[in-house]
């Protein structure tokens, strides 16, 4: 089926759905636009609100643990400390015992300062005991105690990172290569957790802290696809010297808005990842509901364009090609089946100016048949009396003469035949054979006249269609009347016929020699414009318009120079 937006006739209902959607499509974009500038909007205000959480529970971690290590010096000077450290087996067990248990006093003091304090512990090696906060009776962990000390750290900051622990550590004397203790804090790795979950876990994400330079990270989470994903993002960051800032993770077929922000003092990145659609979730409704609008507006285009074809186009369609099949001479009503609108009434207009128009055409058509068959009758009078002058002369002459009695009477025959024919009013139009038959017979009677001073060639193939009265011995006749008669030397005439489409052409072509260039092209233009002229005519006029009259303008004669030399007139007529 053919598409309405390409029908030929359809250029007001494209002008009015153009500007239909010049005006729906407009409303749209701006609409999206709005959407989208308030979504990166929202988007950019949320990014930014969790960017200064993460900064503000960074600068809680930094601010915590820059004071566990401003005053872990305090605890590292303990005199108690240092005389057990110093004195080790030497001293008595009570007074050692008592001084163990301030220490331990002191300990957890230190533990409760903060809580992100798992432990606070102090290594003695001279007593190979390790003294806690909550325990008295404790073996000195080698191992442990060999990772604690300062100087095994091979990076910048407070941390030692040990065994999935993170510890904050300071031995006495600083610099010594075996000290007599070393005190520690063991961070509590559990509340770290619970200071990033606060950041995005509430809202379906997850925060780590990641070291980059000693490869470990604390994750509030448990996601590790996410994890890697978070990680591979601080190493760029860390590459392109960005300290803070947000950005957006694909995984999963998800957006994850993630928010980043160095720390120098923990050497750190913390990086937190929130679902889009958790914090987005209100944009998102508005986004769908701005798909539904989309949708609703296809509908709408739709349902306006159903309603235009139903109301104007089709209506306007039927109107339009009523007056075209009116152009075309079919008086055809219209079926009104709408009579409350516009429309209606056109429709009832149109179908009064057929009816006046059928009551004219009756009225007129007979007086216009009447008037078509005078001028037929009157054009075909002109030619009947045209050759009957001569004929009793050349007559008159074969009777005298006693050799030529037999020419004299077939000479008789043709003038019957020949005056029987046109002679006949009854019938305008004839079949084609019998009008060759009637030219034929006016050859053997110019033969006779003229003898072998002219040599005819007549090749016409009959068809089996209709012409009018005498359309192609006028045109013989006029060649020999102003070609072939008073020629001195042999004269030539050749009849013959083409069929070309739906035209079949009949030539008469004559090699005479009196008709120049300029009078071929005057009778030529005098043919183009005959249908204007009123005076009388004969001859080659006379055929012409009668041709035109039967058939239409695009028939008739039309002449040019003849291959012969002489004048060429080819008769076109309709096989239909």
């Amino acid at each position: 089926m053919k598409s309405i937006f390409f029908l030929q006739d359809s250029s007001i209902f494209k002008k009015i759905m153009a500007a239909f959607l010049a005006a729906l499509l407009p409303l749209m974009a701006i609409t999206w636009m709005m959407n989208e500038q308030g979504a990166n909007h929202i988007r950019s205000e949320i990014s930014d609100s969790i960017l200064n959480t993460t900064r503000f529970y960074l600068d809680s971690l930094d601010q915590e643990a820059d004071r566990i290590s401003r005053y872990l010096p305090n605890y590292v000077m303990d005199r108690d400390l240092m005389e057990v450290a110093a004195t080790g087996e030497q001293m008595n067990f009570y007074e050692r015992s008592y001084k163990i248990l301030d220490i331990q006093h002191r300990l957890d003091l230190m533990k409760n300062s903060s809580p992100f304090i798992r432990e606070s512990k102090a290594y003695i090696p001279q007593i190979e005991r390790t003294v806690l906060s909550n325990s008295y009776e404790t073996r000195l962990n080698a191992e442990e105690y060999e990772a604690m000390q300062p100087d095994k750290k091979l990076y910048t900051g407070p941390f030692i990172y040990w065994q999935d622990r993170l510890f904050i550590t300071m031995q006495y004397p600083a610099g010594k290569k075996d000290p007599l203790y070393v005190v520690g804090v063991e961070l509590s790795t559990g509340k770290i957790k619970e200071t990033l979950a606060q950041i995005g876990n509430s809202r379906g994400g997850q925060t780590v802290l990641f070291n980059l330079e000693r490869d470990w990270d604390i994750n509030s989470g448990s996601d590790l696809e996410l994890h890697d994903l978070m990680k591979r993002l601080a190493f760029e960051k860390q590459a392109a010297n960005v300290d803070e800032g947000y950005d957006t993770i694909h995984y999963k077929s998800k957006r994850f808005l993630t928010v980043f922000k160095y720390s120098s003092l923990w050497n750190c990145y913390m990086v937190t990842s929130i679902p889009e659609e958790m914090i987005l979730g209100s944009l998102q409704v508005y986004q769908a509901l701005f798909w539904w609008a989309c949708l609703l507006a296809v509908f709408i285009v739709f349902f306006f364009t159903y309603f235009l074809i139903r109301l104007i186009y089709r209506p306007l369609i039927k109107l339009v090609r009523s007056f075209r099949r009116m152009q075309q001479n079919e008086l055809e009503p219209i079926l009104i089946d709408r009579r409350k609108d516009e429309f209606g009434y056109l429709f009832q207009a149109f179908n009064d100016t057929v009816k006046s128009l059928k009551t004219l055409i009756e009225e007129n058509y007979e007086q216009q048949i009447r008037t078509q068959r005078s001028e037929l009758k009157r054009l075909q009078s002109q030619i009947n009396p045209h050759f009957l002058y001569n004929c009793f002369f050349v007559l008159c002459r074969l009777i005298k003469s006693d050799s030529q009695k037999e020419k004299a009477y077939q000479f008789c025959l043709y003038i019957g035949q020949y005056f029987q024919f046109i002679t006949r009013h009854h019938d305008d139009n004839i079949p084609l054979e019998m009008e060759l038959e009637h030219s034929r017979t006016y050859v053997e009677m110019q033969s006779i006249c003229y003898g072998d001073r002219i040599q005819v060639l007549f090749d016409v193939e009959t068809q089996p269609i209709e012409v009018p009265r005498l359309i192609l011995q006028p045109i013989i006749e006029n060649a020999y009347k102003y070609a072939l008669g008073n020629m001195l030397g042999t004269g030539e005439l050749w009849v013959h016929s083409k069929l070309r489409n739906d035209a079949f052409y009949i030539y008469v072509e004559d090699n005479g020699e009196f008709i120049t260039d300029e009078e071929i092209e005057a009778l030529d233009k005098r043919l183009r414009y005959s249908m204007n002229q009123i005076e009388e005519t004969t001859g080659l006029l006379n055929v012409h318009r009668r041709i035109q009259l039967r058939y239409g303008k695009e028939f008739g004669i039309t002449v040019s120079r003849s291959e012969l030399g002489g004048l060429q007139a080819i008769i076109k007529l309709s096989m239909s």
